[in-house]
């Protein structure tokens, strides 16, 4: 069975043309960005001379390792109950409420 080539995408433009952007991108892997980035379409930083500097795992090594990653957080929301007795409620209020046989309250005479 013949394996079909995972990530090739040939695009047809509005002219009929036929463009495969894979071909395209590692054609122009080292040509230098436009911009004041210093960088070439791959990501390595360029120095005097479009000389490569540091490599761009280089640079991705070095992000990851002053990033301590994410924190964990802690949930601060207040989980909400049907209870009557938690909160500010007075001690009318709680009267005015019994608790059904599914746990429910309910105001009391219902």
């Amino acid at each position: 069975m013949a394996m079909r080539q995972q990530g090739r995408k040939i695009y047809r433009t509005a002219q009929g043309k036929n463009i495969d952007l894979d071909l395209l991108i590692s054609r122009n892997e080292l040509t230098p960005a436009v911009g004041n980035a210093r960088v070439n379409a791959r990501g390595d930083e360029l120095g005097p001379g479009g000389k490569i500097v540091k490599k761009r795992e280089d640079v991705l090594k070095d992000y990851y390792a002053q990033t301590g990653g994410v924190k964990d957080e802690t949930v601060l929301r207040k989980e909400t109950t049907n209870n009557p007795n938690e909160g500010n409620a007075t001690a009318s209020e709680v009267a005015d409420w019994e608790e059904d046989d599914d746990g429910n309250f309910v105001k009391k005479g219902r």
